[in-house]
């Protein structure tokens, strides 16, 4: 009798261990999942972040031209045409070119810059959370001692100032 109950325990626990292997292995699995879905979430951010850039210096190039603002017109067309590592410094100061211009209420190439400037914003911001939660989760214990996220390059924040601009309204006569 002492050696079914034996060997009816061994097996419980060969079945506990193989439970326990599989358990962990579908932990394993979810986590390099998440981990590749907030990589590819950071990209994609970065490339919207990319694509609103872009569209307010476009706007601010015509702004430039409406205004014959040449400093902006500059600002403008070098945020345009900056390398991916001056990009941020290019962003900044066309920033800063922006707000020391007077957006007039109601014209159209002013309300082009300031709606540009809140989707900046809004896609920094998303870009933002995005490369936080990928840092976040690549600093756990169990992903750097996987090295789960070695296939990854490591998601970077787009450092630029506060993008918001608000029309001036119009001085009364």
């Amino acid at each position: 009798m002492t050696s079914g109950a034996t060997t009816m325990r061994g097996m419980w626990s060969v079945v506990a261990v193989v439970a326990v292997v599989v358990l962990v292995a579908m932990y394993v699995t979810w986590l390099a999942g998440r981990l590749d879905r907030l990589h590819a979430r950071a990209a994609a951010a970065a490339r919207a972040l990319d694509a609103q850039l872009l569209r307010r210096a476009a706007a601010a190039a015509v702004l430039a031209e409406e205004l014959a603002a040449p400093e902006l017109y500059a600002a403008a067309r070098d945020a345009l045409d900056a390398a991916p590592g001056e990009r941020e410094a290019a962003e900044n100061d066309l920033t800063r070119a922006l707000r020391l211009i007077d957006h007039p209420a109601g014209g159209p190439a002013g309300e082009a810059v300031v709606a540009a400037s809140r989707r900046v914003e809004l896609a920094r911001q998303v870009h933002s959370d995005c490369v936080r939660d990928a840092l976040a989760l690549r600093q756990r214990r169990l992903v750097r001692l996987l090295r789960l996220s070695r296939r990854h390059d490591r998601p970077g924040y787009f450092d630029v100032g506060d993008t918001t601009l608000e029309l001036t309204p119009p001085v009364p006569a």
